[in-house]
């Protein structure tokens, strides 16, 4: 780790201990060396943040929207977390690339299933494409939430001191189980099973499109 990156991951540690109470005794549950790909739900900008820091010294690499490296402090922080820039809306093959290569470093790779940020902090559906690293390379998925960062309920309260909690799963693989090539609906059944293994994890308000637990399947998945 350089002297930038230790200063770096030290202020913002610090500065949410201070306006957080962060709950994170769950991450004890996932190994301290990879490859394993972590899956969560995205709801703020400041979860990259709260996971890198408290993820290490695990080397957690993730994907971010292009438009971040835009701006002199975004980009500042995620060039030295070496996040992986990923153009929305067509195939980026140098990220993917890079994603790849994070995986055969027995590192973590970091992403979110929804593809953007939900508004109202309840699961989106997934999207199809971002089971592509997890049928390309057999490795661990593992589930890891988030709640508390973001009040969607209007709220006066101060921000300060909110509890915010991290929730773990169980690790899985995915694969198609039967012979053939995966078509686009095969993706898009696997996202879901991902995404129902996300539900899982947050409270039940939560939940937003996979609310329903009782159509959660694993066709697709294997519990390790």
């Amino acid at each position: 780790m350089t002297i930038k990156e230790r200063i770096i991951n030290s202020l913002i540690r610090a500065a949410l201990d201070v306006v957080y109470k962060i709950d994170k005794s769950d991450l004890s549950r996932i190994p301290m060396k990879g490859p394993a790909i972590l899956i969560t739900n995205h709801v703020s900008n400041l979860e990259g943040p709260l996971f890198y820091v408290n993820l290490r010294p695990r080397k957690t690499i993730a994907m971010a929207k292009a438009e971040l490296f835009d701006k002199f402090f975004t980009r500042t922080i995620l060039s030295t977390w070496n996040a992986v820039p990923i153009k929305r809306g067509s195939i980026d093959m140098q990220a993917m690339k890079a994603c790849f290569k994070v995986l055969e470093e027995d590192n973590f790779l970091c992403i979110a299933p929804e593809g953007t940020r939900s508004k109202t902090g309840k699961l989106i559906r997934g999207k199809a494409g971002t089971t592509f690293f997890a049928t390309q390379k057999k490795v661990p998925i593992i589930p890891m939430v988030h709640w508390g960062l973001i009040d969607y309920e209007g709220s006066e309260k101060s921000l300060f001191r909110r509890k915010v909690t991290i929730k773990v799963g169980k690790p899985f693989y995915v694969e198609k189980k039967e012979e053939g090539k995966i078509t686009s609906e095969d993706r898009q059944k696997m996202a879901d099973e991902m995404m129902y293994q996300i539900a899982a994890c947050l409270p039940e308000e939560l939940r937003g499109y996979y609310s329903d637990m009782s159509k959660a399947t694993t066709d697709y998945i294997t519990f390790m």
